[in-house]
């Protein structure tokens, strides 16, 4: 019997589905970088993006709507620009995006807690931002009026259930003397009650639908009704300022948030009501929260204000005492810096600048 020498042993067999050690390392790379594509393009990170954001002409009209609309007393053209600024702020930024958005130089990334803190809904934070633009229009009416020598009352804006007030007063009504102190702005009830305890009956007038009252309060213990401890009496009244005059203002600006138009607003409504133009036909661009008394107190993102009223056209820019350092840092080229601490000031300024005179400079 014939032999044949041995063949070769025939490789092992390797099943189609079965990928090699190169074919492995591919597929892991693969799914890596499709894993990190997708958390860099769709997972949000715990940052928000701040910039630059739309500017307005508070003298001017959105969608044929004026801004500030004056009834009932006589207004008088205006040939400038007073925009209020804002600032872009973006949520839901991707970890890519976020890149892209600092490395533009244009923005900048900030703890979104600082803006949206935890427990409290986006729905809720809109609904604190709305409130704070309706309060800084209100004190940006006040002061504006104030500074045209135009009367304002105090009235009873909130009372607290079952407080020594409720028994007295009703919303709406308004305080003109408490404790035998006449009231002329919302901190003098407050005063008024300086050195009283608890268990004190005080006098009371006010004024409800024209006709003047009187009355009296005994006065009871704060943390009773759920406020914090003080060592004077409690009414459980909230009073606010508001105008007294003959005509109505009304301001109309949708979509927009926060105290720091309240400068911008209460120029605008000086401007309506007096002759003249308060900007010498420029366009002037600011920024600043503002109290019923007229005080301009400090703001955030400065910066980006600055850039969107430096693309709108500005030449000049308003800015609160207090945010002076941080604007001269970041100022854009040819924008000049006019510092203000209150709405007197800022008026004196703009009339300093109109007449070619030296103004307050951060």
């Amino acid at each position: 019997m014939s032999t044949s020498p041995d063949a070769p042993a025939a490789p092992p067999h390797v099943p189609a589905w079965q990928l090699t050690r190169r074919g492995w390392t591919v597929l892991i790379s693969s799914l890596l970088v499709t894993a990190l594509l997708v958390i860099g393009l769709f997972v949000p990170v715990p940052y928000v993006s701040l910039g630059p954001g739309p500017t307005y002409d508070t003298l001017g009209t959105v969608e044929d709507t004026p801004i500030i609309k004056i009834d009932g007393a006589e207004t008088y053209p205006t040939s400038g620009q007073l925009r209020m600024t804002t600032v872009s702020v973006k949520d839901d930024v991707s970890m890519f995006e976020a890149v892209a958005l600092w490395v533009s130089g244009r923005y900048a990334l900030a703890p979104r807690e600082e803006y949206f803190r935890p427990g409290v809904t986006e729905e809720e934070v809109e609904e604190q931002n709305s409130k704070l633009f309706q309060d800084s229009q209100t004190n940006a009416e006040i002061a504006a009026l104030r500074h045209l020598k135009y009367p304002v009352k105090v009235i009873a804006q909130r009372i607290t259930s079952g407080a020594p007030a409720d028994k007295v007063l009703a919303p709406g009504d308004q305080l003109l003397e408490v404790n035998g102190r006449k009231v002329t702005n919302a901190e003098d009830v407050r005063a008024a009650l300086a050195g009283t305890a608890p268990g004190q009956t005080i006098p009371l007038t006010f004024k409800r639908e024209g006709a003047e009252k009187t009355g009296t309060i005994t006065l009871g213990k704060a943390t009773d009704f759920g406020a914090d401890e003080r060592p004077e009496g409690f009414m459980g009244l909230e009073s606010a300022e508001r105008p007294d005059v003959p005509f109505k203002t009304t301001i109309s600006l949708a979509d927009v948030g926060g105290p720091s138009a309240g400068l911008m607003f209460a120029l605008a409504i000086i401007d309506r009501l007096t002759p003249g133009d308060i900007g010498g036909g420029e366009t002037i661009a600011g920024t600043g929260e503002i109290t019923p008394q007229g005080e301009v107190d400090p703001i955030g993102g400065i910066q980006f204000k600055m850039v969107s009223a430096s693309e709108a056209g500005a030449t000049t820019f308003l800015v609160p005492a207090d945010n002076c350092a941080e604007a001269k840092e970041n100022a854009p080229d040819g924008l000049r810096l006019v510092k203000v601490e209150t709405l007197d000031g800022a008026v004196r300024a703009l009339e300093d600048l109109k007449a070619n005179r030296d103004a307050p400079a951060c």
